[in-house]
């Protein structure tokens, strides 16, 4: 791994971690999950961004940060709150990857919506699976919690990668031309 791939993998693992310690990324909803997140976003936007290595590494420390801070037993449980979320960045690039050629913007939203997607389906599979919640009670959190968090997902990370994206190409413009 380049260094540029391991310090945005702080950078964004960081910015998880930071959504979680200030709960911020928590958006409190009245279902069994409790709460609806965005803590899953930065293993989306690198995984788009740096590769299927770095979004792995990024929702791995989501997974941990999630199972070491959890109250409800669902997510003290590693194989709900850690084993799901090493996907999330690995699929939002390969769905990243499979379209950026017909359409940039499309190729974002549909990663971002592939990543939340895999996040919620995955927790929800693993936690019926475990025996902490019934399967209409995981579809009834899957629709309440996954629909706002797809929408959520697809705003921001078009957001944030477009613009980083072109924050890049502007500096390797001026670097080019010998302006800064």
């Amino acid at each position: 791994m380049s260094v540029r791939k391991i310090v945005i993998s702080g950078v964004l693992a960081a910015i998880a971690i930071l959504l979680g310690v200030t709960r911020l990324g928590f958006i409190p909803v009245p279902t069994a999950a409790g709460n609806a997140t965005i803590m899953h976003v930065p293993a989306i936007v690198g995984g788009i961004m740096e590769g299927w290595v770095v979004g792995w590494i990024i929702g791995t420390i989501f997974g941990i940060f999630s199972f070491l801070q959890a109250t409800v037993p669902l997510f003290k449980d590693p194989l709900v709150a850690i084993l799901p979320r090493m996907f999330i960045g690995i699929t939002a690039y390969l769905a990243y990857v499979g379209l950026k050629r017909s359409n940039e913007y499309v190729a974002l939203g549909v990663a971002a919506a592939v990543g939340t997607l895999t996040n919620t389906i995955l927790v929800l599979t693993m936690a019926v699976v475990r025996n902490y919640m019934t399967p209409e009670v995981a579809l009834s959190v899957a629709i309440v919690n996954g629909i706002p968090e797809v929408i959520v997902a697809v705003i921001i990370t078009i957001a944030v990668v477009s613009a980083w994206k072109r924050v890049e190409t502007g500096g390797a413009r001026s670097k080019v031309s010998g302006t800064r």
